[in-house]
């Protein structure tokens, strides 16, 4: 059991889980003994010593898996079977380089693994969503059965997970274009409990599959809302929109490296006010001046000291609002001048962060009152660009 410097457990990928499965699959085929127990060298270094559950064992075909532990990370693949199935065609054709692992194994996608409908992810269109390490990883470990059985024919996998559809709801598959079932995902073997890096992951590979598909702008949301808002307000198609999270900076910088021209970032007030003080990452934990930022705009528009402090006292920036609206006039002025002074600041550290990578717009919204502030071309760049 290996466990990080905070006592947390690691786990191991789909990817790990399929190789592994692969692996004490073929050995059960090729030498006709049951193997209950495998081991694979992940990609880290980290060595995955296997449980293998459901061993079916034919004459020429053997099936088992791996169930999926995704050790302290809150995974919800985490319990699902990873399944392997080989079958050997001892007198194919040979390959022109018998030393080609990938030649010698040959790997698919069973149900409950997705397939691929739209281009720019990993594996092209038609293939199941079995990334290439993974991918890897299943060859490695099926040819050094091979090796040792001194066996010079071709082993097919399939990967199948019987939960997967059904997993794969709660995942990006769907709004990724894989079709079908969850991913065989994994680039170090194994799963950093808690770890940002799979939801940084995921944007890049939203981003990477827009460019693909010939997007030279990205309309960029933190979360549900602000694709909802987009949906009702412009009639948006909120599968368009690429979900950033709280990796405001990180999202930016990514769509600079993958090469698009331009952002158009809409949020909630309670993200956004968070960019105006220069807070890139909007999880709570980088950061909270909400109601500070909110309040010294609301100065700076020309609240008084009381309006201020009532802002300061405000549980949420919903109830800002009210406050900031309560003491303005029959026209709102005030929340106008807010809002303005708000999203001078959002520019300019959107701006700084992009440098001149790319052209960055902006929108900000409440549930309460709809838009708040929008930058000069936002709805231009959204309506006619996107």
């Amino acid at each position: 059991m290996v466990r990080n410097s905070n006592g947390m457990r690691y786990g191991f990928t789909t990817g790990s889980c399929a190789a592994a499965a692969a692996k004490a699959a073929c050995y059960m085929l090729l030498t006709g003994r049951r193997k209950d127990t495998i081991s694979i060298q992940t990609p880290s270094g980290i060595v995955f010593n296997a449980q293998i559950e459901d061993i079916v064992m034919n004459e020429n075909s053997v099936s088992c898996a791996v169930i999926k532990d995704g050790g302290d990370d809150p995974d919800i693949t985490t319990g699902v079977h990873v399944c392997a199935s080989v079958t050997a065609e001892a007198y194919a054709k040979q390959s022109d380089d018998s030393s080609n692992d990938n030649a010698r194994v040959i790997i698919d996608g069973g149900t409950g693994v997705g397939r691929v409908t739209r281009p720019g992810l990993d594996q092209p269109v038609g293939n199941a969503a079995i990334n290439h390490v993974p991918r890897q990883m299943i060859a490695d470990g099926v040819a050094e059965v091979m090796d040792i059985c001194d066996y010079k024919g071709v082993i097919r996998v399939e990967i199948s997970v019987p939960e997967g559809r059904e997993a794969a709801a709660k995942t990006f598959n769907p709004r990724l274009g894989i079709e079908g079932g969850i991913s065989i995902l994994g680039t170090s073997g194994i799963v950093e409990p808690m770890s940002t890096k799979a939801l940084l992951d995921t944007i890049r590979v939203e981003l990477r599959q827009k460019r693909a598909l010939g997007f030279t702008s990205a309309a960029v949301t933190p979360g549900n809302y602000g694709k909802d808002f987009l949906k009702n307000t412009y009639g948006y198609d909120i599968d368009r929109s690429v979900k950033c999270s709280n990796y405001i900076g990180d999202t930016i910088d990514m769509a600079a490296e993958l090469g698009f021209d331009s952002i158009i970032l809409t949020g909630h007030i309670g993200k956004l006010i968070k960019v105006a003080g220069g807070i890139m990452n909007t999880h709570s934990k980088e950061g909270d001046c909400r109601m500070e930022l909110l309040a010294a705009a609301a100065i700076r528009a020309g609240a008084d000291s009381n309006t201020a402090l009532h802002i300061l006292d405000a549980v949420t920036t919903e109830d800002a609002l009210d406050i900031i609206s309560n003491a303005s006039d029959g026209h709102n002025s005030l929340l106008e001048a807010t809002m303005a002074c708000v999203l001078d600041k959002v520019m300019q550290n959107l701006t700084r962060r992009a440098g001149d990578r790319l052209h960055i717009e902006c929108m900000i919204y409440s549930n309460s009152y709809g838009m708040l502030a929008k930058s000069p071309q936002a709805e231009d760049m959204l309506k006619n660009n996107i």
